[in-house]
């Protein structure tokens, strides 16, 4: 499935609507519920979709249930597979090509009065260096015509730059949107090592749907999914410029940085194109950027003890806290699984450690089983000075912040009845 094909279940805006803006109004006015916007007033010819990535419309059309799902994420990151290399011809993204680059001239949304403009939010980069590869989420400022600044963080693609930058080189990237789930799932993945989430993807792609990813050659050498709506060549260049604010996932104002300029060199873009307008804060955005984390919790949380399943919650932006259901097998299970959950995740700042009767995703049966089943002063552990998340606006100017982890479990070796609700 395409990522158009995800759109199939949407509600369709017919009614003329600005990229100033008014995705974000119509969104509102319709509870958030999935939208595609057919009468886009400043880009026509092109369209625009968003709320549509859900973990719920995931686990619908792929079958699976939550648990299910992290485990299928967690098995294609240790089972990567090359993608499948097809012609242009055979790729949809190539359909059409813009004579002269002009990003402001696809439905890039300004949602937010507090951003600086008009940002790509669910736009991927892919940049390949030397035999490496690395598939991942940068929030882009549209600057001009076919200038962006980008916010990189300091993680693979910031390497890349770095070491183009000492050579005095620009960076060859491609920019896709509008990409298959699987893409983008294995797109938020992160990694200690330098690990390819393109062939991620494909192992994704390969056991949700039977067929590895296919994905074509850009003029620049860069290798991008086939079936995407709009796909650039790019650089990433020498000169920074100023990026920000914006308001990121925790709905907050993030601050205003030097950061890298990238030109694009050629746009591409399938016949009729959506535009993927994710929409910073949400629930489309809190599953893409969130739910990738689950697996690597599981598997730390896992060397530990029997994990059975993670919720990313949403009142933690579905990023700096999480719930974690276990089987203990020992009186120190659950307390060694604070660590590894903290570990697994290290932008992550709270954990609530529970039995597996209780429904993860459900914050009442988490707050319940914390009122009966936990004690503040013996199962609450706090780290301090600890390596924070730069999403976090409570994190101390140094970077550093505190965690902390709740042990709502039964106490290890007891009657569990007068601790189990009926």
């Amino acid at each position: 499935m395409s990522f158009r094909d995800h759109t199939d279940m949407a509600t369709i805006v017919n009614d003329g609507v600005s990229v100033i803006h008014g995705f974000m109004n119509e969104s509102i006015q319709h509870n958030h519920v999935p939208l595609v916007f057919d009468n886009i007033i400043e880009t026509p010819g092109h369209r625009a979709a968003m709320n549509v990535l859900t973990r719920e419309h995931l686990c619908r059309v792929w079958n699976l249930n939550p648990g299910e799902l992290i485990d299928t994420l967690g098995w294609a990151m240790q089972n990567p597979i090359d993608p499948e290399i097809v012609e242009s011809s055979a790729a949809q993204c190539m359909q059409n090509i813009m004579e002269k680059v002009d990003v402001t001239s696809i439905p890039v949304p300004w949602h937010y009065e507090q951003d600086r403009g008009r940002y790509m939010s669910a736009s991927v980069i892919i940049a390949e260096k030397d035999g490496e590869r690395n598939m991942s989420f940068h929030r882009q400022y549209v600057a001009g015509a076919n200038r962006l600044v980008a916010r990189l963080v300091p993680r693979h693609l910031r390497q890349f730059t770095d070491e183009s930058r000492n050579n005095s080189h620009d960076l060859n990237i491609a920019i896709i949107n509008g990409a298959d789930p699987c893409v983008l799932l294995a797109a938020a993945m992160s990694f200690d090592e330098r690990i390819d989430e393109l062939r991620v993807a494909s192992s994704l792609h390969n056991k949700i749907y039977g067929s590895p990813l296919k994905v074509v050659k850009l003029d620049n050498g860069v290798l991008v999914p086939a079936d995407a709506e709009y796909v650039m060549a790019a650089r990433i260049t020498s000169e920074d410029d100023d990026e920000g604010p914006y308001v990121d996932i925790t709905g907050t104002v993030d601050d205003v940085r030097q950061q890298p300029v990238i030109e694009i060199d050629s746009l591409h873009y399938r016949n009729n194109p959506i535009f993927h307008a994710l929409l910073p804060a949400g629930k489309e955005h809190k599953t893409l950027m969130g739910l990738p984390r689950a697996p690597t919790i599981k598997a730390a949380v896992s060397m530990v003890t029997n994990c059975n399943d993670v919720h990313l919650s949403e009142g933690g932006c579905g990023w700096l806290s999480s719930v974690v259901a276990i089987s203990p097998n020992g009186p120190n299970d659950s307390r060694n699984a604070i660590k590894a959950a903290l570990d697994g995740h290290k932008s992550m700042k709270s954990v609530t450690i529970v039995n597996d009767d209780i429904q993860i995703d459900d914050p009442v049966r988490v707050e319940w089983a914390m009122m009966t089943r936990w004690q503040p002063d013996k199962d609450t552990i706090i780290m301090s000075n600890q390596k924070g998340s730069s999403l976090d606006p409570s994190r101390n100017s140094d970077g550093l912040t505190s965690k902390v982890g709740f042990d709502a479990t039964i106490p290890y070796g007891v009657d569990p009845e007068p601790f189990t609700s009926i």
